[in-house]
C-alpha cells in the first residue's frame, strides 16, 4: 500500500485508553492501535510502542478534550500551545494530562513532526451567553471562568454533518439531535451545523448519567456530604468521576452488562436503566427546546451505537415530538443507518463515532494554510 503525503495520524489519549490511526486522504484507517491504560497511567511509553508499526506521516492530530477559553478552533502545536494546555489540566483531570503526555512524547520521538491540538471543547464555542452562562457571582464568572464549556464537540460535529449526507439534505438547513452516548456521554443540539446548547457544562462531569460519572448533580448535595460527613474535595471528585453513574447504581460500569440482568430480574440494574433513561430522554426534550424543534436525532458511541433498548426507550419518551422507531430496525442492522419508524416525522439515525475523520480534516485545513 503506497501511503500518501497528506496521511494523518490521530492520537486520542484517553483517561482510560491510547487510540491511533492513520487515515488517508479518503478518510480511510490505514493503520488502527488501541491500549488499555491503567486510571492515571501515563501513555507515552504505549505510545513510542505502538507506533513502531505505524506508516509515515506528515501531521499528527491530537484530541485534547478542554480548551478553556483560550482555544476556539484547532490550533498548530507548539511550545506556547504546549504550556497553555498544560494549564488546563484542572479543567479535565481524566483528559488533559493523557493527551498533555502523548503530545509530549510525541514531539520527543519526532520532533520535526508537525501537530495538530483538536479541542472538544472548541465546536461549542458558538453557544450563546443564555445557554454559557450560569447564574453566579460575578468574580466566578468573570475572574474564575467558570461557565459551560461543553464537551464531545468533535464527535457532535462530525455526527451532524454525517446526518445531514445520511437524510440528503444540507446541514445547514437541519436541526439535527446529536446524541453521543458512550462511557462519557452528552448531547448536544446543531442547529444549521452550530451548537447551540450541549449537557455538559465546565467540566465533562456535568449532564447525563454515564458509565461511572454522575451527571447533572444538586451542588447542595456535594456541600452536604462534605460539610456533615467530612467527605475531602479529593473524596469527592473521586466518587463523582469513578463511582457513580451505571457503576454506583448497578455495581457495574458496562451498559451491556446491565443490559444482559435486566432478563435476570435483577432490580439494581433495572433502576439503573430507568434512571439513564429518564435522564437522557428529558435531557433530549430540553435540547430539542433549544433549537425550537429537530429535524434529525442520530446516536452515536458505545451505548448510543450498540444499545436498541436504550434507543428504544429514549424514542418511546420522545413521540410527542414525532421521534419514532422501527422495531425491527432498530435491533438489527450495522454501521450508519435510519432506524426511523414508516411515517416518522422526525428521522432518527446510528452513526459511528469518527472523531478521528473530524481531526484529520483539521489537521489537513491547517497545513494548507
Amino acid at each position: 500500500m503506497v501511503i500518501e503525503a497528506a496521511d494523518v495520524l490521530v492520537v486520542n489519549a484517553g483517561s482510560s485508553s491510547l487510540k491511533l490511526s492513520v487515515l488517508d486522504e479518503q478518510d480511510r484507517a490505514v493503520f488502527e492501535r488501541e491500549v488499555a491504560l491503567a486510571e492515571g497511567a501515563d501513555p507515552s511509553g504505549q505510545l513510542v510502542v505502538a507506533l513502531r508499526d505505524a506508516p509515515p506521516v506528515r501531521v499528527a492530530g491530537h484530541r485534547v478534550v478542554h480548551g478553556g477559553p483560550a482555544f476556539h478552533a484547532p490550533v498548530m502545536i507548539d511550545a506556547d500551545a504546549c504550556a497553555a494546555i498544560r494549564d488546563l489540566a484542572d479543567l479535565a483531570p481524566l483528559h488533559n494530562p493523557p493527551a498533555i503526555a502523548a503530545i509530549d512524547a510525541l514531539r520527543e520521538l519526532a520532533p520535526d513532526l508537525a501537530m495538530v491540538a483538536c479541542f472538544d471543547t472548541a465546536f461549542h464555542a458558538t453557544i450563546t451567553p443564555a445557554a454559557s452562562t450560569y447564574a453566579l457571582p460575578a468574580r466566578w464568572r468573570s475572574e474564575w471562568g467558570i461557565r459551560r464549556y461543553g464537551f464531545h464537540g468533535l464527535s457532535h460535529a462530525y455526527v451532524s454533518r454525517r446526518a445531514a449526507a445520511l437524510v440528503g439534505r444540507p446541514v445547514g438547513a437541519l436541526r439535527v439531535l446529536s446524541c453521543h452516548l458512550g462511557a462519557g456521554a452528552s448531547l448536544c443540539a446543531v442547529d444549521a451545523g452550530a451548537s447551540v446548547d450541549t449537557t455538559m457544562g465546565y467540566t465533562p462531569l456535568d449532564g447525563l448519567v454515564m458509565a461511572s460519572r454522575s451527571g447533572a448533580l444538586d451542588p447542595g448535595a456535594v456541600l452536604a456530604v462534605q460539610r456533615q460527613r467530612g467527605l475531602s474535595a479529593a473524596e469527592a471528585e473521586h466518587d463523582l468521576y469513578h463511582a457513580s453513574g451505571l457503576l454506583g447504581l448497578a455495581g457495574t460500569a458496562d451498559m451491556r452488562e446491565v443490559i444482559a440482568r435486566l432478563d435476570q430480574g435483577d432490580a439494581a440494574a433495572r433502576l439503573a436503566l430507568d434512571v439513564y433513561v429518564h435522564r437522557l430522554r428529558t435531557s433530549m426534550a430540553a435540547m430539542v427546546a433549544a433549537m425550537g424543534g429537530v429535524d434529525v436525532v442520530a446516536f452515536t458511541g458505545g451505548v448510543g451505537e450498540h444499545a436498541a433498548v436504550v434507543r428504544e426507550r429514549a424514542a418511546a419518551g420522545l413521540g410527542f415530538l414525532g421521534v419514532a422507531v422501527d422495531d425491527l430496525a432498530n435491533r438489527r442492522g450495522t454501521g450508519d443507518r435510519d432506524v426511523s419508524a414508516a411515517g416518522a416525522v422526525v428521522r432518527t439515525l446510528v452513526v459511528h463515532a469518527r472523531e478521528d475523520v473530524e481531526i484529520a480534516a483539521a489537521c489537513r485545513r491547517l497545513l494548507a494554510g
